[in-house]
């Protein structure tokens, strides 16, 4: 099988390609490592492939803040310069700085 290079970074903010979320990466699946049903779920026309790889992310949209898993073929970055607002980004991340979070100091991965 192809091994693929992660197109985004721990620490970085990206937004989601198709719903209007946007979050901050805390962990990174070279490829697709989640349950068939959860895979399942996803509408068909926006089901991403398995291949690429997946992300974790302490996602926000405008009511909720919440956990998300997302295949990178779905998102981009985000350039807004904005900080991301999850409640969980300062236990895990230090300063933010342009569009990534500084690991914080201390802190094993």
């Amino acid at each position: 099988m192809l091994q693929r290079e992660a197109k985004f970074a721990v620490g970085q903010v990206v937004r989601h390609r198709h719903y209007p979320f946007r979050g901050v990466i805390f962990d990174v699946d070279p490829t697709f490592s989640n349950t068939d049903e959860w895979w399942e779920s996803i509408p068909e026309e926006v089901r991403p492939r398995k291949d690429p790889p997946f992300y974790h992310l302490l996602a926000e949209n405008d009511q909720y803040a919440y956990e998300a898993y997302v295949s990178e073929q779905n998102l981009l970055v985000d350039d807004s310069g904005e900080p991301a607002g999850h409640p969980q980004v300062a236990e895990v991340f230090g300063a933010f700085r342009g569009s990534f979070y500084a690991a914080k100091t201390g802190r094993t991965h």
